[in-house]
């Protein structure tokens, strides 16, 4: 199979600024296209990427802009990831999911985005000071993506580097999703002046407004509404002998909130009932959010709630069991954080690829073909 290195990677990272000097042996182009290739067939460090790269390189050969010195060492791998600037490599990693998305065909006015943190657990430096790297990602949901991700020092910083992502992606005609951390005035502000919609879980870190939303909702759900315009969606779900039942309220009379006129673009109310039945025992759970939308539509903010957890199930799960980034040790410089954007690319790709034959198969099978299977490989990188 005659393919050269996908068009999308060589128009997308052959602007990122190279951090050798100018005597290299090696294109940089070159170089991600080969580290990207190795970890959607397995490989989890330098080390593996040099000897697989080794072997296959002759069938590699077509894929690089400058094959000629053969097979870089582990160590310029490991050099060239640790120095390259994350930022500059997060802004290619955008454009170019920003490209498979339009590829694809996806339609843009639509997207739901949640926005996560996940922490490497065995990247820390020493074993003395055990914080490991901490990563925030987006995630569209409806086209299974990856949209980008940034750095951050800790899980109290993610308000820090919440408002640095969104300022990378495009937010028109989105939804925003995120957890009690980035309910703050500010992330609210920039998604609406994007253009974007927001939907924002409400806890105890804004004491005031939650428990003015917490008292508006349930007395409204004690006396059924009254003069409250409001809308209503129910869902019940049966999975593995657990039993849950989701009752969802949305209202739009946040006047009665004195405080909703400092959070920009506030609209909305929902308070989310959840009533979980299992072997027996019954628990029940109310969770409050705020949101944006001019149209009360409670199974539309039911399923932008629900589905901000599928960065939990579909993206940091994945990561885990499939590309076992948890017992990644890359930490050096930028490396550890660059190798986490070549996992995720390689991710993006593997959901891409859809069998001709129809024949599904999961991811972890996807990546093990990849390995096994050279033309198979060509088509997901392709794909």
């Amino acid at each position: 199979m005659d393919v050269q290195a996908t068009p999308e990677i060589l128009r997308v990272f052959g602007e990122l600024v190279d951090p050798r000097r100018a005597n290299r042996r090696y294109l940089l182009c070159d170089i991600i296209v080969l580290a990207i290739a190795a970890v959607l067939c397995g490989c989890e460090g330098w080390q593996d990427i040099e000897d697989w790269t080794s072997e296959a390189f002759e069938f590699l050969r077509p894929l690089l802009v400058k094959p000629e010195h053969g097979a870089p060492s582990a160590d310029t791998f490991r050099r060239i990831f640790a120095r390259l600037s994350p930022e500059g490599f997060e802004r290619c990693f955008v454009a170019w999911t920003e490209f498979l998305r339009q590829a694809r065909g996806e339609r843009g006015d639509a997207r739901l985005i949640a926005i996560d943190g996940k922490a490497l657990r065995r990247s820390f430096e020493q074993g003395w000071h055990k914080t490991p790297l901490h990563l925030v990602s987006a995630y569209a949901v409806a086209n299974h993506l990856i949209l980008g991700q940034l750095k951050v020092d800790s899980k109290a910083n993610e308000i820090v580097a919440i408002p640095q992502l969104l300022a990378l992606l495009q937010l028109r005609r989105t939804t925003v999703t995120i957890d009690a951390m980035g309910c703050q005035k500010d992330i609210a502000g920039q998604i609406v002046k994007a253009q974007g919609h927001y939907v924002l879980a409400l806890k105890e870190n804004q004491p005031a407004l939650h428990d003015a939303v917490k008292k508006l909702l349930d007395e409204g759900i004690l006396e059924g509404f009254q003069n409250l315009r409001h809308d209503y969606f129910e869902e019940t779900t049966d999975d593995h002998g657990r039993i849950e039942t989701r009752r969802v309220w949305v209202c739009d009379e946040v006047r009665w909130l004195k405080m909703a006129q400092e959070w920009p673009g506030l609209r909305q109310v929902a308070v989310v009932e959840s009533r979980r039945e299992c072997a027996g025992q019954v628990s029940t759970e109310r969770r409050y959010y705020i949101a944006s939308h001019r149209t009360l539509d409670a199974q539309r903010t039911a399923g932008a709630i629900r589905w901000h957890w599928g960065i939990e199930n579909q993206v940091h799960w994945v990561l885990d069991m499939v590309f076992n980034e948890d017992q990644s040790r890359i930490r050096r410089d930028g490396g550890g954080e660059n190798f986490a954007r070549l996992r995720r690319m390689a991710l993006n790709k593997l959901r891409a690829y859809q069998d001709p034959s129809g024949k599904k198969r999961s991811l972890r099978m996807k990546r093990k073909l990849c390995g096994w299977n050279f033309d198979y490989f060509l088509k997901v990188l392709a794909g």
